[in-house]
């Protein structure tokens, strides 16, 4: 957690020649290489610094909500939950640099709002087998998640998943986040996430018959 006397440092620079001192936007410019909990703290004296955030998050959470709820509610969430992070800012737990953790689970909140759009969208492609936002992702998440032949199985599956169990799930499989990350961005304790992902895990292979492409191996997810 920076000092008062470092973020002025960081916000600050020396007067111009002329006597002016820099605009917002390039005092703002001055947090592009600090870490998120430096720019979330400044933005509490300067608010215009939160957008360092949203430059550096946005595209991954839009991603995501694509991924949850289809193209046409993934902008909206997205500015809901930055507005949302703007707002309980000065709640952030600053000793954690790194915040996508906890945008992710603001982000899962609002989605949470929509589970009856998340659910209509899994069975219609369960029906259907058309998932028209696979091209978007990179071929790693795609092929663990969406190869052709269990793609309607695993959209059934997830369709009937309770909420808890589906945001657990995807935000190790789609957010690529650590256990650890996981329980921080849902607030709950990291055994609730092993349970849930254990629960959902098994609901989903038992569902495409014993083997499941959603799938994460806890070393890759249980790192320090």
């Amino acid at each position: 957690m920076t000092t008062t006397s470092e973020r002025e440092l960081v916000l600050t620079d020396p007067p111009s020649p002329g006597g002016h001192r820099p605009s917002v936007r390039g005092q703002a410019g001055l947090l592009d290489h600090q870490d998120d909990s430096t720019v979330i703290e400044a933005s509490l004296d300067l608010p215009e610094c939160f957008a360092v955030l949203f430059d550096r998050h946005a595209a991954v959470l839009h991603r995501y909500a694509v991924r949850r709820l289809g193209p046409e509610h993934a902008e909206d969430v997205v500015a809901e939950a930055f507005t949302r992070a703007f707002e309980t800012r000065h709640r952030y737990e600053f000793d954690r640099t790194e915040a996508l953790p906890w945008l992710y689970g603001i982000t899962t909140n609002v989605i949470g709002l929509h589970r009856r759009a998340e659910v209509r969208g899994y069975r219609a492609m369960a029906r259907t087998g058309d998932d028209p936002v696979v091209a978007a992702f990179d071929d790693r998440v795609a092929a663990r998640v969406s190869a052709s032949a269990t793609r309607r199985l695993l959209a059934a599956a997830l369709a009937k998943l309770g909420r808890g169990e589906r945001d657990v799930l995807l935000l190790i499989a789609w957010g690529d986040l650590t256990y650890e990350e996981t329980a921080q961005a849902l607030q709950v304790p990291i055994g609730t996430v092993r349970s849930r992902l254990s629960r959902a895990r098994r609901k989903v292979a038992h569902a495409l018959g014993g083997t499941n492409p959603a799938e994460t191996r806890e070393e890759d997810h249980d790192r320090p």
